[in-house]
């Protein structure tokens, strides 16, 4: 009965921990940031209402988000993108959905991060795509190895995708490793995906752009990491005019156009400096609040990630990480198992800090007092 595609994935890990949180339960687990939207968004939603600006819009979104974007992308990334090479999409997971669609044949490869979002996997799948996994290590900050994405490359490689700030690794890439990886997707003539919707969320390093180096980058980006938006629906991508085109083609038949309010509400929140910088000096305190009580717990390594707000987490020393993660529920807190991000995962667990100080310690004391006893 189903499509032998849909037999290929199974639901995401990260839903099926969040499934498991009951009312009494801390969840750590789910990466949606617990700030309300900024005020300048809340008010261009009830304006669009007064207004009745709840209709279609154009496919590709309100021009007036676009140049926006074009111009930030312009003067914040590197990237020369006008309003025409921009789609407005339901949220970023749309945006790869697209990219991915458009572009994918049955058997071309995808290489993808490996431990890497959990969605990069099943949209090649569902393009009839193969994924090929680099691997990101724990050792090296979970920066890539530019040697081994060059050894996975063949005549196969449609597109790599690149997640910087990372999920669920938070590691900030260097501006030569994405320069590198720019190069490497040229002289291969693959597209290089770039997925940056955590590029606001960052306390060491800089966010560099692949896009600002090459023309063969699909930029994906969105409001509800960076705004606090994720309910809202809104991401966007840029590319040049040809491959716009192509990828317009899969958003004009299974979306039409993003919901109207919220896209007033994303150009809106576009103008609030003050919210990103309130929110990521929140986030950085959570960060060392939570990097100390776990690098405090006998037998675990944390990597103090540069961006995002997650800490991944080793926890090998207390066995097989789905169990432990399951385990946990049952006292009273909820992480994601590194094994949804990938093979390379297992030992790992996933903690997002976008939630309050008060869940971080409650959450971690639950988890210790679980280790302690099994002791």
């Amino acid at each position: 009965m189903r499509a032998y595609r849909v037999t290929e994935i199974d639901i995401s890990g990260i839903r099926k921990m969040f499934e498991l949180a009951g009312g009494d339960v801390i969840n750590l687990a789910i990466g949606e940031p617990d700030f309300p939207i900024p005020e300048e968004a809340k008010e261009a939603i009830y304006q669009a209402l007064r207004e009745d600006f709840t209709h279609y819009t154009s496919n590709k979104g309100i021009i007036e988000l676009r140049e926006a974007l074009a111009e930030k992308l312009k003067k914040e990334n590197g990237v020369d993108a006008g309003a025409e090479e921009i789609i407005i999409t339901s949220g970023a997971s749309e945006a790869l959905h697209l990219a991915f669609q458009a572009f994918i044949n049955n058997g071309e490869e995808v290489l993808i991060p490996n431990p890497g979002f959990v969605s990069y996997d099943p949209l090649a799948k569902l393009a009839q795509g193969k994924s090929v996994y680099y691997p990101l290590r724990f050792e090296e900050g979970f920066i890539p190895d530019i040697e081994d994405i060059k050894k996975r490359m063949s005549s196969k490689t449609k597109m790599i995708v690149l997640n910087s700030p990372g999920n669920p690794t938070g590691a900030v890439y260097p501006e030569e490793v994405i320069k590198a990886i720019a190069e490497i997707a040229e002289d291969y003539h693959a597209l290089l995906v770039s997925d940056e919707v955590y590029e606001k969320i960052i306390y060491e390093g800089e966010h560099i752009s692949p896009g600002a180096f090459s023309d063969n980058v699909i930029t994906v980006n969105g409001f509800s990491k960076s705004y606090a938006m994720t309910g809202l629906r809104v991401g966007y991508l840029s590319a040049g005019d040809e491959l716009v085109e192509e990828m317009l083609k899969v958003h004009q038949y299974i979306q039409a156009s993003v919901n109207s309010p919220a896209q007033r509400a994303a150009l809106a929140a576009l103008g609030s400096k003050s919210f990103i910088e309130n929110m990521v000096g929140e986030l950085r305190e959570r960060r060392e609040i939570i990097l100390k009580l776990l690098g405090g717990i006998e037998g675990v390594r944390v990597n103090r990630a540069g961006g995002a707000f997650y800490v991944f987490a080793d926890f090998s020393a207390y066995g097989d990480s789905q169990y432990l993660a399951t385990e946990l529920v049952r006292a009273g807190v909820v992480v994601t198992p590194g094994t949804a991000f990938g093979s390379l995962g297992e030992g790992f667990l996933r903690f997002s800090y976008a939630t309050s100080r008060g869940n971080i310690k409650e959450g971690v004391s639950k988890l210790k007092g679980y280790l302690e006893d099994r002791i």
